[in-house]
C-alpha cells in the first residue's frame, strides 16, 4: 500500500510536532478537527495515536482508520457519528455522557474502538449500563432454556430423557397442548380447594358427631381428599423430575407447595393416632390450627399468574419505599396517639385509657378506616384527630407511586424480555434457514459446473437456481452481520 500512487509519501522525520499537529476526522460523514494538544491527554487512546501515526507509514495509519486522505490530512471511519460526539467530550470535560436514544451496548463497544476507557462514562451512564447487561443476560439464558428444551442429546440415557419430558410438561405449560391441559387442571384443582375450605365452615353445611360436635360435610371431605391427592401427585413428580433437587426444595413456591398439603396429612396422623398419645381436646386443638394453614395454598395460584410473580418481584423491589411508608406510619401513630391520649384526659368519659390502647385508634384514623369503637370526645382530641388522618393519607400517597412505577416498569421489562427471546429465536432460525440455502446453492453451483451433459440439463440448472433461492452476499463483499454492526 506504501507505493501506492493514490497516496504521497507520508512526512517521516516527525518535523512537526505533534502537540500543534491539526487533524480532521471523519466519522460516519460528519468532519471534526482535533489539535494535537487536547488530543495527547490521553495517549492511550486511537486519537491520539492518530496524531503520531503518520511517521509510521501507511501501515500504520491504515491499521486505525478505514481510509485516508493525505492531502487533507482526514481520517476516515464507518463509525457511528452520534456516539463519537458524545465519546470526544473526554478530551474536553474529562468525562463522558451517552445521549439518550443509544443503545449502552453499542455505545460501550464504541468506546472500545476509540480505546476509550469506561472509567470515563458518568456513573448515570454506567447504572443505565449495567441493566442493560443484565437484560442481555437474562434474554441469554431464557433462549439457552428454550433451546435446551427443543435439544435432544443423544448421549442421554432413557431415564433422562423421561425426566426431562415430565419437567417440560408439568413446569411449562407452553411446551405443548397437554402441558397447557395439566396447566389448567392445577389451577382448577387450587380454586375448588379453596372453595371447599371456605364453604366447610358454613353451619349449615356442617354435620354433628356421634359427641355432638360440629364437623365437615363427608361429601366436602372426599373432594378435600381428592384435591390433596392432586397436589401430592404433581409435588413428587416435579420433585422426581427436577434437574437440582436442592434448588427445588428450597425454592418459595415449592415450599408453600409443601405448606399447602402438608397439614392434611399431619391432621390425619393426629386423628387416628394422637388420640393414643394425648388428650381428645388437645388433639381437636391441634388439627384446627392446621387446618388454618390450609389457606396457604391460595399462593398456589401465583405460579399460575403472570401477574401475581410480577406483584410480587415488584414489592421485593419496593423494600425501599415500604419501609419508609412503615416509618412515616410509626412516627405518625406514635405522636398522634399520645396527643390523643393527653387531650382525653380531660373528659370523664375517655375511652383513651392508655398510650398503647390509643395506638389501635392511631392507626385506623391514619390508615382513615375508622371502625368506631374508640374515638375522641373534646374539641381538641376530634382536632387532633382531623390532624391525624389527613397526615395519614399523605404518609400513604407519597411512596404509593414509586411502588406502583416499579410495578409497571418490571411488568413492561418482562414483556419487552420475551419478545426479545423470541426474536432471538427467529434470528438463529433464519440464519440457520439462510446457511442450508446457502450450503444447496453451492450444491447446485458445483454441479452445473461438473456437467457436461448438454444444454437442456444446464438450463435446467440455470432455471432451478433462479425460481428457488435468493443471492446472499458474501464474505467477499464485506457483508456486516447484525452482531458485526455493533463492533
Amino acid at each position: 500500500m506504501a507505493g501506492d500512487s493514490r497516496f504521497p509519501d507520508v512526512d517521516a522525520d516527525g518535523s512537526e510536532k505533534s502537540e500543534e499537529m491539526e487533524i480532521v476526522v471523519n466519522v460516519g460523514g460528519v468532519r471534526q478537527v482535533f489539535y494535537g494538544d487536547y488530543l495527547n491527554q490521553y495517549p492511550e487512546t486511537r486519537l491520539a495515536e492518530l496524531v503520531n501515526c503518520l511517521s509510521g507509514g501507511y501501515d500504520s495509519i491504515f491499521s486505525l482508520c478505514d481510509d485516508y486522505d493525505p492531502g487533507k490530512r482526514e481520517f476516515y471511519f464507518d463509525r457511528d457519528p452520534d456516539a463519537f460526539k458524545c465519546i470526544i467530550d473526554v478530551y474536553y470535560f474529562g468525562e463522558i455522557h451517552m445521549k439518550k436514544g443509544i443503545c449502552p451496548i453499542c455505545f460501550k463497544n464504541e468506546m472500545e474502538f476509540w480505546k476509550v476507557d469506561l472509567q470515563f462514562l458518568d456513573d448515570c451512564c454506567k447504572a443505565h449500563l449495567s441493566e442493560k447487561k443484565e437484560e442481555l443476560e437474562e434474554i441469554a439464558r431464557r433462549v439457552q432454556l428454550i433451546l435446551d428444551d427443543l435439544g435432544v442429546d443423544a448421549s442421554e440415557s432413557r431415564w433422562k430423557k423421561c425426566q426431562k419430558c415430565i419437567w417440560k410438561f408439568l413446569e411449562k405449560p407452553e411446551s405443548s397442548y397437554p402441558a397447557r391441559v395439566i396447566a389448567v387442571l392445577s389451577f382448577l384443582f387450587i380454586l375448588i380447594s379453596s372453595v371447599v375450605m371456605c364453604v366447610g365452615t358454613i353451619p349449615d353445611l356442617q354435620v354433628v358427631d356421634a359427641e355432638g360436635n360440629r364437623m365437615e360435610h363427608p361429601t366436602l371431605d372426599s373432594i378435600e381428599t381428592a384435591c390433596i391427592g392432586w397436589f401430592t401427585m404433581e409435588y413428587v413428580l416435579r420433585l422426581i423430575s427436577s434437574p437440582n433437587k436442592l434448588h427445588f426444595a428450597l425454592s418459595f413456591m415449592n415450599i408453600v407447595d409443601v405448606l399447602a398439603i402438608l397439614p392434611f396429612y399431619v391432621s390425619l396422623t393426629l386423628t387416628h393416632l394422637g388420640a393414643k398419645l394425648m388428650e381428645l381436646s388437645n388433639v381437636q386443638q391441634a388439627v384446627q390450627a392446621l387446618r388454618i394453614m390450609r389457606i396457604a395454598r391460595i399462593f398456589k395460584l401465583a405460579r399460575h399468574s403472570s401477574g401475581l410473580q410480577t406483584l410480587t418481584y415488584a414489592l421485593k423491589r419496593s423494600f425501599k419505599e415500604l419501609g419508609l411508608l412503615l416509618m412515616y406510619l410509626a412516627v405518625g401513630i406514635f405522636v398522634f396517639s399520645a396527643l390523643g391520649y393527653t387531650m382525653e384526659q380531660s373528659h370523664p368519659e375517655t375511652l383513651f385509657k392508655s398510650i398503647p390502647q390509643s395506638f389501635w385508634w392511631a392507626i385506623i384514623t391514619m390508615t382513615t378506616v375508622g371502625y368506631g369503637d374508640i374515638y375522641p370526645k373534646t374539641t381538641l382530641g376530634k382536632l387532633n384527630a382531623a390532624i391525624s388522618f389527613l397526615c395519614g393519607v399523605i404518609a400513604i400517597a407519597l411512596p404509593i407511586h414509586p411502588i406502583i412505577n416499579n410495578f409497571v416498569r418490571y411488568y413492561n421489562k418482562q414483556r419487552v424480555l420475551e419478545t426479545a427471546a423470541k426474536h432471538e429465536l427467529e434470528l438463529m432460525e433464519l440464519n440457520s434457514a439462510e446457511g442450508k440455502a446457502a450450503g444447496s446453492r453451492s450444491e447446485l453451483e458445483d454441479l452445473s459446473r461438473e456437467s457436461k451433459e448438454g444444454p437442456f440439463y444446464s438450463s435446467r440448472i440455470k432455471v432451478s437456481h433462479s425460481d428457488t433461492f435468493i443471492h446472499l452476499l458474501s464474505e467477499e463483499k464485506h457483508h456486516r452481520t447484525r452482531l458485526q454492526s455493533c463492533k
